[in-house]
């Protein structure tokens, strides 16, 4: 399974061709500011309410401040604040800032005032450019099938215990994430967890799923959820857990520990895979069915094809003890190495997206109240997160040693990250690579 290309992988590709070149970040590569300028361009195209007359601080040179600032390690208004007042000379080689640059009180105020939905999307429209850019200059086809993961998450330090309006819950955001690209391609706030369902029903609609195969956990698991995906002319593979009351007690006794034996020892819908790590041993097995009419209520669930059953051996080699874990799934694919990519590939929602938003980004620690403030915040964070995701390739560093080497050393990381994200550089370090050789 680790060698298929069922599902694509930009960053792993990215990676494959640089050591295939023997491709490597160097100290010498010239800043390059085409990704500067690109920004910038989206920048302006953010609608800004304020009064016309009122404004110190045009809207694309605050935004500048804020995309150069996460990306060197700022996590607050303060800090953010704090960077453009320490690098305004540096920060006049890209735009004019004839007023010089806002305090952190502007910055939680024109972030609360910007929409999020235009931000996101715009973010999202620039970074997809910019992939598009990379791929053509290295190659890349899109072969494989693209993969979205649908998720919820908490913003666990927007709450209050008390405010002038009595307790304040956390703030909670549906993610759609393009595991394929590293781009969190929506993010739509919602009021408690039981709106999460609507919600991704209905951010599904409007995003292009089409060809891809779409992941979620078991509370969106609906019938109205599968309509979506499948109208949207994509396919999915999605957890089934007791939520499901009949249709999960059903699934379960027809992946009995006899017929787990019949497909093991059939070798038709069964994979395997071996990890170690951390002191354990992990063994998946992954049991494919597309024998699905036994199941009464099929008809009711569009395009369904398969069952899955999904279990995890785990041995601890320090306490000698032993886990299983069994998980069912159910999908419209009926082709198991597919369809177990794509399993496996859901976790990359949690693993590389909020992981790394609340580890190396301290999406987790932001108080920010203000719902629009904190959603374009965040919204940044992830852009950030996505272009240091792509030029880990180059800096063989974690994402928060990277963000801590720009802080450093702004000029010349920055630089060096930036210029290994222009296109015709990749495509001049292939051509130089391949002379050598």
């Amino acid at each position: 399974m680790g060698n298929s290309k069922r599902i694509s992988n930009v960053v792993l590709e990215f990676a494959d061709i640089f050591k295939e070149h023997n491709i490597e970040c160097k100290e010498e590569i010239n800043p390059s500011n085409k990704l500067v300028k690109r920004f910038i361009r989206m920048a302006k195209e953010v609608p800004d309410v304020r009064m016309k007359n009122m404004i110190d601080y045009p809207l694309h040179e605050i935004l500048l401040i804020a995309f150069f600032a996460v990306l060197s390690g700022a996590e607050t208004w303060t800090e953010i604040a704090q960077f453009g007042k320490v690098r305004v000379d540096w920060l006049k080689s890209f735009l004019k800032f004839k007023n010089g640059t806002p305090s952190h009180d502007t910055f939680r105020r024109v972030f609360s005032l910007v929409s999020p939905n235009i931000f996101q999307s715009l973010i999202v429209d620039f970074l997809m450019e910019n992939m598009t850019r990379i791929k053509l200059s290295l190659g890349i086809e899109s072969n494989g099938r693209r993969l979205i993961n649908v998720d919820g998450k908490q913003a666990n330090g927007t709450g209050r215990k008390s405010s002038k309006n009595g307790a304040l819950p956390n703030l909670q955001t549906l993610n759609i994430y393009d595991a394929s690209n590293c781009i969190c391609i929506a993010m739509k706030d919602i009021d408690s967890k039981t709106n999460e369902i609507p919600t991704a029903q209905e951010v599904l609609k409007y995003i292009d799923i089409k060809n891809a195969i779409v992941t979620c956990d078991a509370l969106n698991t609906q019938k109205g959820t599968v309509n979506v995906i499948v109208e949207g002319q994509a396919d999915y593979a999605v957890a089934l857990k007791r939520n499901q009351h009949t249709f999960y007690d059903e699934v379960d006794l027809y992946f009995s520990e006899e017929k787990r034996k019949e497909i093991r020892e059939s070798g038709e819908g069964y994979i395997t895979t071996i990890e170690k790590a951390h002191s354990k041993t992990e063994i998946r097995n992954f049991y494919f069915t597309d024998d699905v009419r036994w199941f009464h209520d099929r008809k009711e669930w569009k395009k369904l094809r398969s069952f899955i059953c999904y279990e995890k051996l785990i041995h601890n080699h320090q306490t000698n003890v032993d886990t299983v874990e069994i998980r069912y799934f159910i999908s419209s694919l009926t082709d198991p190495i597919l369809c177990a990519e794509a399993i496996r590939g859901h976790w990359s929602v949690e693993n590389i997206l909020h992981w790394h938003l609340d580890a190396s980004f301290g999406d987790d620690r932001d108080m920010t109240t203000d719902k629009n403030a904190y959603m374009n915040f965040s919204a940044m964070r992830r852009m950030a997160l996505t272009l240091c995701k792509i030029s880990q390739t180059f800096m063989k560093c974690s994402v928060k040693s990277m963000r801590w080497m720009i802080g450093l050393e702004y000029k010349q990381v920055l630089g060096t990250i930036l210029g290994t994200l222009d296109e015709d550089f990749i495509e001049q370090s292939l051509i130089s690579a391949n002379k050598k050789k």
